[in-house]
């Protein structure tokens, strides 16, 4: 048995939407942010990784996951940290979870 299939592996059955994802394979530096990076730099890396965000099939579960594991730092499920402070800011003031965010998709 691979370690990643064992119970507390890296592969826990609930994120095996993570094989799916888009940005599997990619360079993590295009999610998240190196220190101090500003301005047009910033805002190229954030929008090349939002276009690989756009054709993911699994981009819902990956936000669900981001919201409910409440990930702090770079891009998941299309939403930038800011954006998804932002959101469990609107659904707080809704009444609802932040994880029930956009539908699944995928």
């Amino acid at each position: 048995m691979d370690t990643e299939d064992r119970p507390g592996g890296r592969d826990d059955r609930s994120r095996r939407w993570q094989y799916r994802a888009a940005c599997r394979g990619q360079d993590t530096a295009l999610f998240f942010h190196p220190a101090g990076e500003r301005g047009e730099p910033h805002q190229d890396r954030v929008e090349a990784a939002k276009r690989v965000c756009t054709r993911c099939p699994v981009r819902g579960q990956c936000l669900e996951y981001a919201l409910t594991a409440d990930e702090r730092y770079g891009i998941w499920g299309g939403l930038t940290e800011d954006e998804r402070r932002a959101l469990r800011a609107r659904t707080r003031r809704r009444g609802r979870p932040a994880a029930s965010g956009p539908p699944r998709r995928g």
